[in-house]
């Protein structure tokens, strides 16, 4: 036989009864007892936690900020290169009569909810406020921060970091998942991305590691995305009046999340998104998306005829031009430390910044990745890599544009006098429409804004809690016992708590880096694996072998 036949059959233990039962022990026990530590050693060790972490952090910013910037311009690559192949295009994730589950609308709006949407509050108001003022052209001194003259800069940024990289490193996990589930009838867990590579030794110790590994930085990488929403989301109820107690304010003025604040937040969000996880994809995180996503709408209408529209359009398209134009050089671009003033504060920047972001999202990919596999049956490669890279990256950038161009405009033509720059990273979204609107309209939509802000909170953390599980349970994607769903959704409430608690949102921050590092090579294997997995299956074709698993039921038909 001149290739061989894929494996499509790769046995991984599950118990058979007890409080385990459909669980595989050796990865959901491990997993939790590692989320555990770290949960007792930010509580019970602050001080110590910030610590360690704040020196890994750098350690990891310092040695791995070359393999950060060139593993997510593999994946933007290799998105489009199996996209414009017209042997992988046109290749189903599934058999080739099978057609997608969700509509167009339903999918779009369940990947960009659990992708996205809670930083989007958060960022798509500061970021390009932050780089208005900075950015590596300001540090250059080839712009001057905060003048009309660096907002094309500040939207260059704002775009690379939000755009396909981001998009890129989702769709690869998806993908790869999606191909080996649906096409080979492999368990919808990471290690099955992998099987080109090594086979059925995945059965084992290695993909127990491997998927211990995806659950960890799943929790890493969804704490860090609830705890900027928290963050926001405490901001809100401050704004709609539900009390001062909500946030404690420093010697020097600054306010910040009271401690019972964010008890209460987590209590609300954390209770929420549990019962809608015990309800299913299908039910609760399909409703509950469809709702986020008719608000965001409704929000960027609202910016559309209220806000600077002119400016935000003409950003949105001149922004969108000099991205692309910038890809070529930032998506390989690394600054490192050299010793003299301008390059240290390069290096500085961009670990601050761009590293974080391709950490983040890294982290970020095994929960995404799996739900994407999850909604995406029966599209094409094609019509998967499209829909998931570009659509999202677009609909980021209007949001920006429009959200964030508003924001600068108002603080270019001086009528917002300083109180939108003055407002913390979270509180910068409702400073703005303090601005815009009257005190009773500005209190109406601030109220739209942190509804919409907890379906997205509640969105992302409900899907997480499934798809820990559905990794923890080998890849079944069916209901899982009500204590397991319980235990993580508390475990995602202590982590973004007690890391907040140690040392704030840089904590979890840095946690998230560290996280992501190991599971970085998980997804570069994931990308080789798939490439060779179509390459196979092209070379079976002209041999006229199947390359789609059949089940026993369909044979027997």
């Amino acid at each position: 036989m001149p290739v061989k036949p894929p494996v499509t059959d790769l046995p991984i233990n599950v118990s058979e009864s007890g409080f385990y039962r459909g669980f595989t022990k050796d990865v959901a026990i491990t997993a939790k007892i590692l989320v555990g530590a770290l949960i007792l050693w930010a509580i019970a060790f602050p001080d110590q936690a910030a610590s360690v972490l704040g020196e890994l952090n750098s350690l990891i910013l310092a040695g791995f900020n070359y393999w950060y910037v060139y593993v997510m311009a593999f994946f933007v690559i290799l998105c489009f290169a199996l996209a414009l192949w017209p042997t992988a295009g046109r290749l189903r994730l599934g058999h080739d009569d099978d057609r997608p589950e969700f509509s167009n609308f339903s999918w779009f709006s369940m990947m960009f909810g659990a992708g996205i949407g809670i930083g989007m509050l958060t960022f798509a108001t500061a970021e390009p406020m932050y780089h208005f003022a900075k950015n590596p052209s300001t540090i250059m001194g080839l712009t001057e921060g905060s003048t009309a003259g660096n907002v094309r800069d500040a939207y260059i940024w704002s775009f690379t970091h939000w755009g396909l990289a981001a998009w890129a490193s989702y769709a690869i996990v998806g993908l790869a998942l999606g191909y080996f589930a649906y096409r080979r009838g492999l368990p919808l867990t990471i290690r099955s991305a992998l099987t080109p590579l090594f086979g059925k030794a995945l059965s084992g110790p290695l993909g127990h590691a491997i998927d211990v590994v995806a659950v960890v930085a799943t929790v890493l990488g969804v704490s860090q995305t609830l705890g900027f929403g928290v963050e926001q989301f405490i901001s809100g109820l401050t704004r709609i009046g539900v009390g001062d107690w909500l946030q404690s304010t420093a010697a020097d003025g600054t306010k910040s999340s009271s401690t019972i604040g964010i008890i209460v937040a987590l209590i609300v969000i954390m209770g929420a998104s549990t019962l809608s996880a015990l309800s299913g994809v299908g039910k609760g995180i399909k409703w509950l998306s469809n709702i986020n996503m008719g608000l965001s709408f409704f929000v960027l209408i609202f910016f559309l005829i209220f806000g600077s529209t002119m400016f935000g359009l003409t950003t949105l398209f001149t922004g969108i031009w000099d991205y692309l134009v910038s890809i070529p050089g930032n998506i390989l671009t690394v600054w490192a430390k050299d010793g003299t003033e301008v390059g240290d504060a390069l290096a500085g920047w961009q670990g601050g910044w761009t590293i974080f972001y391709w950490a983040w999202w890294i982290a970020f990919a095994p929960f995404v990745g799996v739900f994407l596999a999850r909604i995406s049956k029966g599209r094409t490669i094609r019509e998967y890599v499209l829909g998931a890279l570009i659509i999202p990256a677009v609909m980021c950038f209007v949001w920006f544009a429009l959200v964030g161009g508003t924001a600068i405009d108002l603080e270019l033509t001086g009528e917002a006098k300083g109180a939108i720059v003055a407002a913390g990273q979270a509180d910068q979204l409702f400073a703005m429409l303090a601005v815009i609107l009257s005190e009773n309209l500005a209190y109406a939509m601030s109220v739209i804004v942190v509804i919409l802000l907890l379906t997205y909170l509640v969105t992302s953390a409900d899907s997480a809690v499934l798809i820990i599980n559905t990794i923890n349970a080998a890849g079944d994607e069916g209901p899982k016992a009500r204590p397991h769903i319980l235990f993580w959704g508390a475990a995602l409430a202590f982590v973004v708590g007690g890391l907040i608690v140690a040392g704030g949102l840089g904590a979890i921050q840095t946690a998230m880096v560290i996280g992501a590092l190991p599971f970085s090579l998980v997804m570069v294997l994931m990308g080789i694996s798939l490439m060779k997995a179509i390459y196979r299956d092209s070379q079976r074709l002209k041999h006229g072998l199947p390359t789609t698993h059949v089940d026993a039921t369909s044979a027997s038909e």
